[in-house]
């Protein structure tokens, strides 16, 4: 049984749309290329916790969703300070959003690391890597405590799995225990992905059996790829415990995933 869900191609008939696709394709082999040499002349490989290599490294994710056509809308204000993020999870784009908002980094699946070109930068970039029930989420959770007592900022996608972006799964707590152990806030971020009439646009979500390649080449069909992200209040970590936390956390989220995005204005 087949429970992907592919971007629709509804803006790819006729021959333009095609060569356009093309275009894209080449320009975004070239910009990966251009990334993996632009990590090695920063010293990305052996080390990624610069500022100088954080700060290209938002100006990569940006420049990449221009090549992709993304209008993105961004609301409410990200915490300076080092901060742990959770954040609901439709899509591998998901990842370059939020980072083209602020210097951070990732926990992923340990998938991600094996994708050619990709996932020799997100090595490069700092990213850390987790096996869906491997039982590692405490190693994890401590490792993640670690790079936050260091001044960095982590992001993780809690659900453990992406959705079609209409419905929010539960927030599992374990990796929680991360901003107990160092003393930093919690701040919830919210993405949707929108359709012209800024109802959330499912065809967009990377799940089930969808392999990357397929996902990014209907994808590319597109004129335009709107997306609203919302960085929520920030919740403390302290007086409560993993649960609490995780609690409050998936109801920010929640609230915000159900707010009418039809009048904004995207900007990207």
């Amino acid at each position: 049984m087949n429970d992907s869900v592919s971007v629709s191609p509804y803006e790819g008939s006729g021959l333009w749309p095609q060569l356009r696709r093309m275009f894209r394709v080449a320009r975004i082999v070239l910009y990966l290329l251009w990334g993996f040499v632009l990590a090695f002349l920063l010293g990305a490989f052996w080390s990624p916790y610069r500022p100088v290599v954080l700060a290209a490294k938002q100006r990569w994710c940006r420049r990449f969703l221009g090549i992709l056509g993304v209008e993105l809308t961004v609301t409410g204000s990200p915490v300076d300070a080092p901060v742990f993020l959770v954040s609901n999870h439709v899509s591998w784009l998901d990842i370059p959003l939020i980072a083209s908002q602020r210097h951070l980094y990732f926990l992923s699946k340990a998938e991600v690391g094996d994708w050619p070109l990709i996932g020799t930068l997100a090595r490069a970039m700092g990213t850390l890597f987790i096996k869906r029930g491997s039982g590692e989420s405490s190693r994890k959770a401590r490792e993640i405590a670690d790079r936050l007592k260091l001044g960095h900022t982590v992001l993780v996608f809690p659900e453990g799995t992406t959705t079609d972006g209409t419905g929010l799964r539960r927030f599992f707590p374990q990796l929680f225990d991360a901003p107990l152990m160092a003393d930093v806030p919690v701040q919830p971020l919210a993405v949707r992905y929108l359709d012209d009439s800024g109802a959330p646009d499912a065809a967009m979500a990377f799940i089930g059996d969808d392999e990357f390649h397929h996902h990014l080449w209907a994808m590319l069909l597109r004129n335009r790829i709107r997306v609203r992200l919302h960085f929520c209040e920030p919740v403390s970590a302290q007086g409560t415990d993993r649960k609490g936390i995780c609690e409050a956390a998936w109801g920010k989220v929640a609230e915000q995933l159900t707010v009418d995005s039809g009048q904004l204005t995207a900007r990207g």
